[in-house]
């Protein structure tokens, strides 16, 4: 996958695991604040790696 890709699917992650965290607030389900808080690490993560690669790209290109 590349760099932007991984960006683009972390950030998207981390917003459906804040509005999962939310919902499971609001609920009382801590089922869905658990999923919400691991989708969001999820999301960060994957963030950090599209950063990662773009960031050895630019190194390679030099």
């Amino acid at each position: 996958m590349g760099s932007e890709k991984d960006k683009i699917k972390g950030t998207a992650n981390q917003a459906v695991g804040r509005i999962k965290q939310g919902v499971g607030e609001a609920t009382k389900n801590e089922e869905l604040k658990s999923k919400g808080r691991a989708q969001e690490a999820k999301g960060v993560a994957q963030e950090a790696i599209g950063k990662a690669k773009e960031a050895i790209k630019k190194a390679v290109d030099l």
